[in-house]
Parts: C-alpha cells; structure tokens; sequence
C-alpha cells in the first residue's frame, strides 16, 4: 500500500518514441488502471471505491461528463476514470508539516505532477502577505480573513469568483446566490474557457445551449461525425456508445487533424470480444488542417442544397428562418477554397457526402477542436445549419452533440454560473430570496485576468479547478495573479494555483466526490448534470481524508454568514444541515428542476426538458431554428511556420497530470514533445529527436516562448502541430479569443520552431 508520494520531481525532458497505437483500451487500459489505482489506494480500498463509480447508489465520476446508460455494467468507468478517482482517494496525504518542509519558493520549481503527486490536502492553510510558507490556520479565521478582505473592497465588483465544472449542483446554486447576493455578477467558470462557444452558437440557433441528443440517440444515428475531439483520451466511455451504434448499422465519419487510436479500433475491455478482436470504429477518417471545419461543413452543405431532394423542405418551412439567405451563402462555397482551408481532397469530401445523403438520422460530436478558435461560433453555427437542412434535430437517433469535458460543468451554468445571466433567471433568484440581484454583466475567465491585472479585481476567489495553469498566456495570468490582495482555492489536491498568489493566499480543503457527506441532519447526496442534461444523485462512500475538511455547500454557507452578516435573508445555516432544502430552492427558480428532491429519489434520476429534442420548438428571436449564413474563415500560416494546437496526453486530465506518459500516441517517460508531420519537419529541416523552442506569433508583436520540445515526427495533418497543455498555454495570447465567446483560441496558433538552446 503506496501511502509516501514521491520525493524528488521527475524529470520531464527525456521522452521516448515509439510508433503510436491504433487501438484503445483493451487488456493495456485494465493493467494500468489497477496498477495506477493500487499504487494510490492499495487493492482493497481501489475495489471497493471503483465499483461505486457511476452507479445508481454511488457517486459521479470526478473525471468527464459521459452519461452512463441504464443497464450500467459492474465496472461502470474507463481507465482515466480509474486515474481521476485513485487521484481522490489516494492514501497519500499533504499536512501542515509538509509545507512547514516546503516554502512557497520552493513548490513553485516543482512540476504540475509533483505537486498532484504529494496527496490529499488535510487542512485550512494561510500565507500571510511577505510569508514564504503556508500555515495552518481555523475555519473561524479564514473565513474572518476572507470578510476582512471583501469588505475592504471600494466595490463588490472588484472580487471575481471562479467556478471549476466538479462543483455540484447545490454548491454551484449556492456559490452564485452568494455572490450575487454580495452584488456581483463575477462568476467566470471553466466552460468559458471550453465549450462557450458551443453555447453561443447553439442558443442564437436553437436557442438552447446545449446538446439535443440522449444517449439512446448515439445508438439509433445512421451517421455519426465525430470532429474536433479524442474520445480514446478524452471521454473514453464514449467508444462504448459508438460500438454499440457500429454494431446497429451506423457509419462513422472522423474529423481530425491526428489520427487517434480510440476512433480507429476499440477493444471493450467489458467484453470478451473487445479484449480479443475489438471494433473498428471510422469508416471515414477526414485528416483536415486544423481551423477548417467551418469551411468543410460550408462546402457539405452546398452540396446538399444543391443535390435534388436533400433538403428536408417540409421541415425547413415550418421550423426555420432565414434559409435563403444561408442558401445563397452555402451555394457561393468555393471548391478550391474548400480544399486549400481544409487540406483534403475532393473525393474523400464527396464519399462523406454520399454517406451523409445516405443517412436518416444523423448526429454531429464536437468539443474543443471545434470552439477553440477566433472563429468557433461560425463554424458550430455551420454545423447546425448542416443538421438543420435535413430536419435532423428533434427527431430520435438525430442532432447536436457537444460533449462536455468535465464532470459537472453543464450543471454549474444551469444553475447560475455565469458571468451574463439571464433576466429571467435573476427575476426569480429576486422573487424566491427578496433581494435585488445585479444586473450588469461580470467578468468571464479573459476579463477577470485583465481586471486582476489592471488592479481593477483585488480578491480572486476559486471553487475548484487550477485556474493559473488553466488560462492562456501565462506568464500574464501569473503577473495577474500575484497582484491580488487574496487568492482562495477551495480544493482537494495540492496544484500551481496554490503557489502562484496574491499578497495573502489561502487554500481550504474539501471533500471529493468519493467520500461520505455528514451534516446536522444526516448522511447527505449531491447532484449532477451531465453532457446530455440527465440529472442524478452523486453519494459519496469513504470516510473523509481528514476530520478538517468541509463540503462545498459548507463552505458556502459559512463564508455567506461571514461576509454577509446578519443583513441576509437567505437560510445559510439551514442549507448547510440539509442539501434537500437546497434543492427545494433550485426547484422553485431553476426551468425543469420542479419536484427536484422527489424525481432525484428515483435510480438514474432525470431528464431535463430539451424544447428543440422534446417538441421541435425553438425558443429563439425568431421562435423558430436559425439558419446563419457566416463569411468562412480559416486561420492563415505565413511560410515557414505550423499551426499549434495544445492537447491531452492520455496520462491527464485537463491539467491534472497522471503520469508521463501517452501510450496511445507512442510517447513515454515526458511530456515537451511537439508532433510534427515528417514532411513539414524536413522543410523545417528539424530532425526527429531534435529539441526546439516553440515561439508563437501573434499581431501584438510579443514574444511567448515554450523552450525545450522534443521533435517527434508524427502523422499530424501538413502545416500543423501538436503539443501538451498546460505547457503551452504560455503561447496562447490572452486577447487571442473567439469572436463572441471570447473563448481562448488554444487550437490555432501559429508558431515557429527555434533550435533549442539545450538541443
């Protein structure tokens, strides 16, 4: 039983190559996920916990938002799932003495993995201002520290509250009620920095921001296109829903600069077939250039405008507007363009037509290949005109799919997350707690950054998630940062965030998802939304990794009757003894939440109501889907230079870090590497194994450098590169955001490759 992390950082500038894989999971995924899961929580203590994730009676996995089926097997997760919850559960544990051991100055050397190696956090810390070491500290006194600094602020608008997608739903509801009871609307949250764009295409055409389908659809599509997004890697639980569509007729098409092996073939580890021969999963992989999707969908939609009886006119008629404007649009898509902006041929283009002409029902999977870009809203908007033209929205086996990356995030925003709400959401926060919610607009993820570094922000407050190594241009977020007057993060595990601080900086530990929640009225649950807008409990079964923890809810709850006083109406004391109060309250202001506690009683819990899915109606301006017809972008490289999109390695979760190593593309033992087509690297003339610094170049003229990468020749798409978030984040400019969304743009940015100085 591995209880003692690791001692000393390991190195990460040293990997290895080898050819990369074209199968996921299988009896690999099993052996790494038990060794990974004895490693942290030794056998025992890893079976118990890992058949409790997903079912009915247990709790939501910490990791991606994949929906779980109604028949749910007895091993309910996938290998990053077993990674996320031996990361919580882990025996290993961070005390007061070990930072008594480490100053700030020396965790802020340490690697993003080190410091998510050392364990769980057992108390409330404090870092005095001039300090270099944290401090135990009270809950009594950090809360009061928290007050003294909030109401210190000329403004409730100079504090900015973050949310990361894990928070449930009764924390998110009650975080956002805090602040805007406070009188703030600063509430950025991680979708801003992922699926906000997808949000903001889907609700102008829609007019919902979410995704259409339920789980059942996946398996009754003729077609689905997967663009823009790893499920091997990223929602591994996904290639289950598309083997089972493969295996009921359904064609898949991929959309990918990288080939990626979980959409190649798929060996279910669940079954004795999948552990043996496996499932091909593509049945056409369209290789594009990175950024051109808008331009590939324009040009399929020209197509089928033009194709006689394609169009689903009865539908386009009644459910529609504005489709003759699009049509002149789509009919004006230019082949040579199409093929420049995309780098695919044009017969590989027409089979996807044929296939889409062929198919009934049709579903679209995207995540941040496609909304990570200056012009992601046009491109999602141009994938739901392609849905739309032959009525496959609102129809079984059929529609829009973005998939959500992180547990939960979908249900932050339905609950109040967001930096733009709703009037009529704010209307009835008024109507059910008697106060006047602000109605300005806050801060989304860029904004606050901006605010902090401008000093117009002064108390950075973050529920979950690693915020610093999160957002874009780093060394600005750093500066930003550090110019607070506080920073607080509510987590679980140690993270840079913790190191990178205001002038006083606390960090206050919390339970995980994994583990019993025990109030003044008894053993308590949470809830969760997934991607596709099912709603259920989440039940913790460990005892807490220390008796100093506090839930989410509580810490709320506390924090409110600190800073707020006694000048608030707003039952604090009562919600922290009994979540099911929370949701009496959600019920009664939250659309579709009504007999919230007596509907999430039953196993499985609920759907959302979905208007455009449930009754083909579309709650727009118009009242009706909107056909967009958007000029056609795609990013531009001058000679000489790759187009860099920043990724997962399949040894991490967003920015937490398992391992070094990403076996499904080759790559062990280190995480600078840089994937470059060997034809581009030639023309380069940089050789495999050679190490570089990558430099991006953006219209303001400075200078961001990553040093050190490995060159690895790899089968990426021509004129494009591929590298590890968050090492890259430093090139992504800050103001380098989508239009509308003001997304940051990871996935395009354009890069040259210097001969590194320890090459």
């Amino acid at each position: 039983m591995a209880t003692k992390p690791p001692k000393a950082d390991p190195v990460q500038d040293a990997p290895q190559v080898v050819e990369p894989k074209h199968a996921a999971a299988g009896l690999p995924a099993i052996g790494h996920s038990l060794r990974v899961a004895q490693q942290q929580m030794g056998l025992k203590r890893s079976l118990l916990t890992l058949l409790s994730v997903n079912q009915k009676d247990g709790f939501d996995c910490p990791g991606c938002a994949w929906p779980e089926p109604e028949r749910r097997h007895k091993a309910e997760f996938c290998e990053n799932g077993a990674k996320a919850v031996a990361e919580e559960a882990t025996l290993r544990r961070v005390t007061p003495e070990f930072f008594a051991a480490h100053p700030v100055s020396d965790l802020a050397t340490r690697s993003g993995y080190w410091l998510g190696q050392q364990g769980r956090l057992t108390h409330p810390m404090y870092l005095p201002e001039g300090a270099d070491h944290y401090e135990p500290v009270t809950w009594e006194r950090a809360f009061g520290i928290i007050a003294e600094e909030i109401t210190a602020l000329a403004s409730p608008d100079e504090a900015v509250f973050y949310t990361s997608g894990r928070t449930s739903n009764e924390a998110a509801f009650l975080y956002q009620l805090f602040a805007r009871e406070l009188g703030t609307n600063n509430l950025p949250d991680c979708s801003n920095m992922c699926h906000e764009s997808s949000g903001s295409a889907l609700t102008e055409t829609i007019g919902i921001g979410k995704g259409s389908v339920l789980l059942e659809d996946l398996h009754r599509a003729d077609l689905i296109i997967v663009a823009g997004q790893n499920p091997g890697t990223n929602h591994p639980r996904m290639l289950t829903a598309l083997e089972q569509a493969k295996a009921a007729g359904a064609k898949i098409i991929s959309v990918n600069p990288l080939p990626e092996a979980g959409l190649e073939k798929f060996r279910n580890p669940q079954t004795a077939k999948g552990l043996t021969a496996g499932a091909a999963l593509t049945d056409l992989f369209l290789q594009i250039r990175i950024g051109g999707d808008q331009a590939l969908f324009r040009l399929l939609n020209k197509l089928i405008v033009e194709a006689e009886g394609a169009v689903d006119e009865d539908f386009v008629r009644e459910h529609t507007h504005g489709y003759e404007e699009f049509a002149a649009a789509a009919r004006a898509a230019d082949w040579d363009e199409t093929l420049a902006a995309t780098g695919l041929r044009r017969e590989e283009i027409q089979q996807a037509l044929d296939m889409v002409l062929a198919s009934e029902r049709t579903i679209v999977c995207w995540a941040m290949g496609l909304t990570q870009h200056k012009h992601s809203v046009p491109t999602i908007k141009e994938v739901v005109n392609f849905l739309l033209l032959r009525g496959n929205i609102g129809r079984p086996g059929a529609g829009v799919c973005p998939v959500r990356g992180h547990s939960n995030v979908q249900g932050d925003r339905t609950m109040g997350i967001f930096e733009r709400p709703a009037p009529a959401f704010l209307d009835a926060l008024e109507k059910e707690f008697g106060f006047a919610p602000p109605r300005g607009h806050g801060y989304d993820v860029v904004r606050a950054i901006r605010a902090l570094r401008d000093g117009e922000a002064k108390v950075f407050f973050a529920m979950g998630g690693n915020f610093v190594s999160a957002s874009p241009d780093t060394e600005v977020t750093e500066a930003a940062m550090r110019r607070a007057r506080l920073t607080v993060h509510v987590s679980t595990k140690l993270n840079r965030s913790h190191v990178v601080t205001g002038a006083r900086a606390l960090i206050l530990p919390t339970l995980g998802r994994t583990e019993r929640d025990v109030q003044h009225s008894g053993e308590q649950f949470v809830t969760v939304e997934d991607s596709m807008g099912m709603v259920h409990a989440s039940r913790g079964r460990l005892e807490p990794a220390s008796r100093h923890l506090l839930s989410e809810p509580a810490i709320v709850c506390r924090l409110a009757r600190r800073v707020l006083g006694e000048g608030s109406r707003t039952p604090w004391e009562e919600f922290e003894k009994d979540y099911a109060a929370i949701r009496e309250r959600i019920a009664r202001v939250v659309p579709g939440f009504e007999d919230f506690n007596a509907r999430v009683a039953r196993p499985g819990g609920f759907a959302l109501p979905h208007a455009p899915r449930d009754e083909r109606r579309f709650p727009t301006a118009t009242g009706k889907a909107n056909f967009t017809a958007a000029p056609v972008e795609f990013p531009k490289v001058p000679e000489g230079r790759l187009l860099l999109q920043t990724l997962r390695s399949h040894d991490q979760y967003n920015t937490t870090i398992y391992g070094l190593d990403d076996r499904y593309r080759g790559i062990s033992n280190g995480r600078r590497v840089v994937l470059v087509n060997p034809e581009d690297a030639r023309a380069l003339k940089v050789a495999d194994g050679s190490y570089v610094d990558l430099v991006s170049e953006w219209r303001d003229g400075v200078e961001r450098r990553a040093p050190g990468f490995r060159v690895v020749h790899y089968p990426t798409a021509r004129g494009c590169a591929a590298a590890y978030y968050p090492e890259t984040n430093v090139l992504v400019p800050l103001d380098a955001t989508a239009d509308t969304s003001n997304t940051p743009a990871s996935k395009s940015v354009v890069v040259r490759l210097e001969q590194s100085a320890t090459d």
